[in-house]
């Protein structure tokens, strides 16, 4: 829950800085009312439609995403006048269009791209309770799979776009001699809003609003669903009412939206890197016992002792936080990238089973 939280504050601060900046600041509004009434709006469609009003709406909020990003690509390219086999060896040929780095020592390795990457797309994805449920709204286990195997390539298509678009952002700013922010998230705004038109800016105001909505509306529901269902059991307590149990579910929702703002603002007082960097880094200390524990279940049949389950999902991260902080000092400039998350769900999975070992040596010693 505290992943889903966090992942969602960080993304939706993304989207909520940008309108602040070129939005809400003209007409004075402070970042804390205009995240709120963002939260709120969330709330109030999410607030009785559940699951099914997210089905509807993640599907218009993708759509305008998507074609957000498509028509900045057509209004870049127009402005360069580049035509379409022009627009592809632009990107192809570019520098950040690099995939391939072999120096071990930073960030940018590419096994340490690779497989941090990886897991990133299974822990974020694969293991997101938003997706479950939204497969679970299906008709058929078939429809689900179905669901799933599109998703995948619409996934891999959408993300050609976002990066496509990213080279083509930093070629139209350096041929025009614009100044990169020190900030790198303003960079798309900035070119958006000032200097490729009228329709580009409303182009990307809308799918900017997409993508805030799409990114993080689901979470009400779900983390309102999980702590209802998973942590205080509610709907197997027979002396709750059904009037009882609405007003509960809405005293969650709105308790959950109240952290995911307070999160937010706490991003914005303390970030000062780019957001996408802070949402993996995020990922690599939140999601990374998650990895361990759904690996654990999956590849044994350990049986452990749950009651410190929870010590050792806590104590992975302040172990990774310790190696990451310290990994260029001690192994000799190297700097742990993506890989975070694989080294954090390692440790997890190591420590449930030393939590096995300790149970059977307990055992023993009782028996002797």
């Amino acid at each position: 829950m505290l992943s889903r939280t966090l992942g969602a504050a960080a993304r939706l601060f993304l989207a909520a800085g940008v309108l602040q900046i070129f939005v809400f600041d003209q007409y004075g509004i402070p970042f804390w009312i205009s995240v709120s009434l963002i939260i709120a709006l969330m709330l109030i469609y999410t607030y009785r439609g559940g699951i099914k009003t997210l089905v509807w709406t993640d599907t218009f909020q993708s759509a305008f995403l998507l074609l957000g990003v498509i028509l900045s690509i057509v209004a870049i390219s127009g402005e360069l006048h580049l035509s379409p086999s022009d627009l592809i060896a632009t990107v192809k040929n570019s520098e950040l269009s690099k995939v391939f780095f072999w120096d071990w020592q930073p960030k940018s390795f590419f096994f340490k791209q690779f497989f941090g990457g990886m897991f990133i797309a299974i822990v974020m994805t694969g293991l997101d309770q938003n997706m479950m449920q939204k497969n679970l709204s299906c008709k058929s286990l078939g429809d689900a799979q179905k669901n799933m195997y599109w998703f995948s390539v619409v996934l891999i298509l959408v993300n050609l776009f976002f990066l496509s678009l990213g080279v083509l952002l930093y070629t139209y700013a350096n041929s025009k001699g614009i100044a990169i922010p020190a900030q790198t998230d303003s960079l798309f705004p900035m070119l958006a809003l000032q200097h490729l038109g009228n329709f580009a800016g409303l182009v990307f105001i809308v799918g900017l609003t997409a993508a805030t909505f799409s990114s993080a509306d689901s979470v009400l529901t779900t983390l309102t669903t999980s702590f209802y269902i998973d942590f205080l059991n509610i709907e197997q307590r027979p002396n709750i009412t059904e009037k009882q149990k609405m007003a509960i579910r809405k005293r969650i929702h709105f308790g959950f939206a109240f952290i995911l703002l307070l999160v937010i603002l706490v991003f914005k007082a303390l970030n000062n890197q780019a957001v996408i960097d802070t949402v993996f880094t995020v990922a690599g200390y939140t999601y990374g016992p998650l990895l361990g524990l759904f690996g654990f279940g999956l590849f044994t049949k350990m049986q452990i002792n749950d009651k410190w389950t929870p010590l050792v999902c806590v104590i992975s991260p302040i172990l990774c936080f310790t190696i990451n902080t310290y990994s260029t000092q001690w192994f000799g400039g190297y700097k742990i990238g993506q890989e975070l998350l694989l080294l954090n769900g390692t440790i997890t999975f190591f420590g449930l089973w030393l939590l096995k070992k300790n149970t059977e040596i307990d055992s023993l010693r009782s028996e002797g």
